[in-house]
């Protein structure tokens, strides 16, 4: 990988006290930047807190409990990161899993639930932290979306659904922000490792059936070219790109992490 120096930048994570929001904060720290982490479940958050203190001895880390999708919540999270850090250079917005639902039993309530969480777990954030990144020489916001939005699936049709409205909120974000200096981008992504995924393999799994056995099954039956499921590490690491000077020249656009799955030219 490319190494950076984002020595005195700082890098906003939303939903990183696991998965791909934690593995991007353990890139962020790794090159040097301030990191602040959010994250709704307690327990979660302080053993991400613990887990990259322990990593990174002397990192300027913050990490606070916020709701994504309460506005008074996200308001005293961006203040407690300029009280912190005085500037936001990054924002990651990542938060949400998928809804397995189809239109035959997806009732109003779970429409609303669902296009509330992903609309507004980007919107609420970059909405308070958009004063900080226009300050920013090189501020940049990176949206964690679904390959869902480019290819739906029947089976998840509020998700899909939402997931396309999102892809369509990043470009019309680019262009708005574009004037400001503000880049804005996202990921897609296919089927990446998650406490989810887990849960599912401990009530699903065979007797004797290991995780790799189990999920390159699951792989091929979901045919994807490369075999197995993505790390959360390997999404990061796109994210880490799209929201660095690395992309200097690029919003307004998407990186496809989905092992190869996506049929769309």
């Amino acid at each position: 990988m490319i190494q950076i120096d984002l020595t005195g930048q700082v890098a906003v994570v939303t939903g990183g006290s696991s998965g791909i929001g934690l593995a991007a904060a353990r890139l962020f720290l790794q090159a040097g930047a301030s990191v602040a982490i959010c994250g709704r479940n307690a327990e979660r958050l302080a053993s991400a807190e613990t887990a990259l203190r322990d990593a990174f001895p002397g990192a300027k880390l913050l990490a606070a409990g916020c709701d994504v999708l309460d506005a008074a919540d996200v308001a005293r999270f961006a203040e407690s990161v300029r009280v912190a850090f005085g500037r936001v250079d990054m924002l990651v917005n990542n938060a949400g899993q998928g809804r397995v639902s189809t239109f035959a039993d997806t009732s109003d309530e779970a429409w609303r639930e669902e296009l509330d969480l992903k609309y507004f777990s980007i919107i609420r954030p970059t909405r308070a932290f958009l004063p900080m990144l226009e300050q920013s020489p090189h501020g940049a916001i990176v949206c964690v979306n679904s390959l869902l939005a480019l290819q739906p699936e029947a089976h998840m049709v509020a998700t899909s659904s939402a997931r396309a409205g999102v892809l369509n909120l990043v470009k019309s974000l680019a262009v708005e922000l574009a004037p400001r200096h503000v880049r804005v981008n996202s990921i897609l992504i296919g089927i990446v490792e998650s406490g989810q995924w887990r849960r599912r393999f401990e009530t699903q799994a065979q007797p004797g059936q290991s995780w790799e056995d189990w999920t390159g099954e699951l792989a091929r039956q979901k045919k994807i070219p490369l075999g197995r499921f993505g790390r959360p590490e390997e999404a990061a690491q796109a994210l880490f790109y799209l929201a660095t000077p690395l992309s200097s020249y690029t919003t307004g656009s998407h990186i496809d992490v989905s092992g190869g799955v996506a049929r769309h030219v």
